[in-house]
């Protein structure tokens, strides 16, 4: 059974993480770490002035969202393939597009309408109260692609949406660091929603291809320019 000792200690630890975390992220994401910098539990705890704890599950989560890479001693950046990126999110929109496009097909397939409207009742709150611009906020917007392609009944598509969601997630961050691209969101969000409710399948279809293409574009623009400042630091090392 854990103390009260023990639980503010814990408390602490994942404040310092989280701390450095955000940190490194930024950093990560901005290009203002080099390509072939080595990350280490050492290095990250002297920087901060922490405990080795909070710094290894800090650079585990920075692994987990697949912006570093293990190595024999440590963590290196990844560095981003632009043609996979475009290849994903080709194949991430197929698969969308795909649920809208089957409706339109066959009259027999239907959408999950009241699945469809609880999601646009959580998006009409964060339009009240739209949360931070920062990278996190990709979750937040995965859950709004998977809801609405669930509601086309094919859980095949689904499950290969979740697949390709968790390759490009690391990349996809850099869509909500630009201004204004969290309040943007939301509303191409409930556009698409308020058009497959009203049973206009044609214009949630362009509406969805125009939405993931500009995030595609924002997000290509974000990453290369991350690529030539992480490369300028290499070369000027």
């Amino acid at each position: 059974m854990s103390t009260p000792v023990d639980t503010q200690t814990e408390g602490v630890s994942g404040h310092l993480r989280d701390v450095v975390y955000s940190a490194l992220r930024d950093e990560l994401m901005n290009g203002r770490i080099k390509f072939g910098q080595r990350l280490t539990e050492p290095k990250v705890s002297a920087r901060f002035g922490i405990s080795r704890t909070p710094a290894r599950e800090a650079l585990a989560m920075l692994w987990s969202d697949g912006l570093l890479q293990r190595d024999e001693v440590g963590f290196t950046p990844v560095r981003p393939s632009i043609p996979l990126v475009r290849d994903l999110y080709e194949l991430r929109i197929t698969l969308e597009l795909g649920g809208i496009q089957r409706a339109v097909d066959n009259p027999a397939v239907r959408h999950d309408l009241d699945a469809l409207r609880q999601e646009r009742e959580r998006w009409l709150a964060l339009r009240l109260d739209p949360p931070a611009q920062e990278p996190g906020f990709v979750v937040v917007d995965e859950q709004f692609h998977i809801a609405l392609l669930t509601a086309s009944g094919n859980r095949e598509m689904v499950r290969a949406l979740v697949a390709v969601n968790a390759r490009i997630r690391h990349v996809r961050m850099f869509d909500f660091m630009v201004n204004n691209r969290v309040e943007v969101t939301i509303a191409e969000h409930l556009a698409i929603l308020d058009a497959v409710l009203a049973h206009d399948l044609r214009l949630a279809h362009e509406l969805l291809r125009r939405h993931i293409g500009e995030s595609l574009d924002v997000v290509v623009d974000r990453v290369t320019r991350a690529m030539i400042a992480m490369t300028l630091a290499d070369v000027q090392e």
